[in-house]
């Protein structure tokens, strides 16, 4: 269930604003507020069942936008490769220890530092 939440939570971070504003409230109420599906048909009035079968749909909805899009895929492998990146930004740093490769090792922090900039400002997208 916690695994369902987090992927579900990832494309509602992704494709929410695709939805239908019932849709998108559906779900903002039931996953990130943690509301039950009376409580969420009492605050948009809507029966319970309403709730439900807006709620299967917008999930629906999130798993066919990934399908047809794919940008949360192409997101974690970018992570993953910028993680790569940044361990072998680390390997280099490892194997210069002689002060005439300083220029060498100052660039390979270079390439962490901005690796790190690019994978902190990815999750503000």
């Amino acid at each position: 269930m916690v695994e369902k939440l987090v992927e579900l939570g990832i494309l509602f971070d992704f494709y929410g604003k695709l939805l239908t504003k019932k849709q998108y409230d559906v779900v903002d109420l039931f996953y990130l507020k943690d509301l039950s599906l009376s409580e969420i048909g009492e605050e948009l009035n809507i029966t319970r069942q309403g709730v439900y079968d807006t709620l299967k749909r917008a999930e629906e909805k999130l798993y066919q936008y990934e399908e047809t899009l794919g940008l949360v895929g192409k997101f974690v492998k970018s992570k993953n490769n910028i993680k790569e990146i940044i361990e072998l930004a680390n390997e280099i740093k490892d194997y210069i220890d002689d002060e005439a490769y300083e220029k060498a090792k100052d660039s390979a922090q270079m390439i962490e530092d901005k690796c790190m900039e690019i994978m902190e400002n990815s999750w503000e997208v």
